[in-house]
């Protein structure tokens, strides 16, 4: 009977392998959760970004041509820079007053951009990836001057 007490009581060599085991069971969706907060992150900055800087470049084109040019050119750079995809970056552009050509003098620009983030590591079969995938979106609003395309 006191054998069997003594070997109950007998820790020796176990806390390495329960400190292995807790810290697994642990460490491994904390860095699950750092990886995809890292990548949501990312995709944030990025769509804040190209919506920022468009509404910009808007704001201080000559005409609307130009403007064009230069919200296609910023977004496509800021889609790249920042490993956005492509194909699943959507923008709109509103004005407020709403008016039959947008941009318009005296309106407000309002431009919006919409993605959607991939968890890590989520295989693409039968559309796992798009059912768990995290939607970020950012609007910017730029005021046009009174005299914007006139000259």
């Amino acid at each position: 009977m006191r054998r069997w007490n003594r070997w109950a009581r007998d820790d020796e060599g176990s806390a390495a392998l329960e400190f292995i085991v807790v810290g697994v069971i642990l460490l491994v969706p904390l860095v699950y959760l750092v990886l995809t907060l890292g990548a949501v992150q990312e995709q944030t900055l990025g769509v804040e970004a190209a919506a920022r800087h468009s509404a910009r470049a808007m704001g201080q084109a000559p005409d609307a041509g130009t403007a064009a040019a230069r919200s296609e050119a910023i977004l496509t750079s800021v889609v790249e820079e920042y490993g956005m995809d492509p194909a699943s970056v959507q923008v709109s552009i509103s004005c407020r007053p709403a008016s039959a050509e947008c941009p318009a003098p005296g309106a407000t620009v309002i431009v919006t951009v919409a993605t959607r983030v991939s968890l890590p590591f989520v295989p693409p079969v039968l559309g796992l990836d798009t059912i768990a995938s995290i939607p970020v979106e950012a609007q910017a609003a730029q005021k046009m001057s009174r005299l914007w395309g006139s000259g």
